[in-house]
């Protein structure tokens, strides 16, 4: 029979319905793990369901049982890949789930962000629109998209999908993606992509390359002093120099939903610069969607049955 331990099973929502794998197995979940816990939950486990719990050498060492890391996201830099393979641990992961609900998010903070819809509604709460004695008034900046430029970074699925919205509201686009998926459209060198776009979107993964790829250098750039969107992953955006960036007028509002670590913590740049008006800070939640999480969590699912039965689904590495 086969042992599995979902060490975090908090980050799925609690209405979503994780099933049990159909093959006979003994089930353990947490709600979510400390990083001292890990290999106490874990020692007797074949199958390791996680989401953000960190597996790195150190731990994987000392699961022996270990066959199967199944990762409820598609990233999985909160594993030890090349470890795993070569200690004969499979990893796994999910894809596909979340082509609508990220693009979705990504334009729900670029229209709250272009309209102001943020502060125009906190204004009607405190009575501006009595104070004004008239039918509107114009307390915060609307800008229109059609006609302006979308700088979509990363050309894969979720970036061509927010690109196709954006054509839908009559903005260009221009995508930068240094492997372009086949029949990709619309690209340009990022260097153009950041001196000429009015709103610009994050959708390419942490890596060492793209750590910090947009701090003062690449803000001081951006000529037409855009939105910036980051629902991608914490990291790519150096805070500091975010925060710099909307003090100076160089970018005109930021929309984030990722940061590095998270939750941020309560003192740090992030939380500061949530506070202001042309800011909106989610809590990592673009992906969220209830559709797109029911979706994840059948695929986990099936990504576990499927490797039991010898037909292993989505391995990374």
């Amino acid at each position: 029979m086969q042992r599995i331990v979902f060490l975090d099973r908090d980050t799925i929502a609690p209405q979503v319905n994780v099933r049990r794998p159909s093959f006979p197995h003994d089930w353990a979940e947490y709600p979510r793990t400390a990083p001292q816990d890990v290999v106490a939950r874990a020692q007797d486990a074949e199958i390791v369901i996680i989401n953000k719990v960190n597996l790195r050498a150190d731990t994987l060492e000392k699961l022996p049982k270990l066959k199967l890391v199944a990762v409820a996201a598609t990233g999985t830099d909160c594993v030890d890949v090349a470890v795993a393979k070569a200690r004969g641990v499979a990893v796994a992961n999910i894809r596909g789930y979340a082509t609508a609900t990220v693009p979705e998010h990504t334009f729900a903070l670029i229209l709250s962000l272009a309209r102001s819809i943020v502060p125009y509604r906190a204004d009607v709460l405190a009575g501006e629109w009595q104070k004004a004695a008239q039918f509107c008034f114009f307390s915060n900046p609307i800008l229109g998209l059609s006609g302006k430029k979308l700088g979509v970074v990363g050309g894969g699925s979720l970036g061509g999908r927010v690109a196709a919205i954006g054509r839908a509201f009559g903005m260009s686009i221009a995508v930068y993606d240094p492997k372009p998926p086949a029949g990709a459209t619309d690209l340009v060198s990022f260097d153009e992509l950041i001196e000429t776009s009015d709103v610009i979107t994050l959708h390419c993964p942490l890596t060492e390359e793209t750590r910090g790829f947009i701090g003062m250098d690449q803000f001081r750039r951006m000529k037409k002093k855009p939105i910036l969107v980051n629902t991608a992953r914490g990291g790519l955006v150096v805070e500091a120099d975010l925060e710099t960036a909307l003090d100076e007028g160089l970018i005109a509002a930021a929309g984030i939903d990722v940061t590095l670590p998270e939750p941020p913590a309560a003192d740090s740049v992030l939380m500061r610069l949530a506070t202001r008006k042309n800011v909106i800070v989610t809590p990592h939640v673009a992906w969220a969607s209830t559709e797109a999480q029911q979706a994840l969590a059948d695929q986990l699912i099936d990504n576990v049955e499927n490797f039991v039965a010898g037909k292993p689904t989505n391995l990374v590495g």
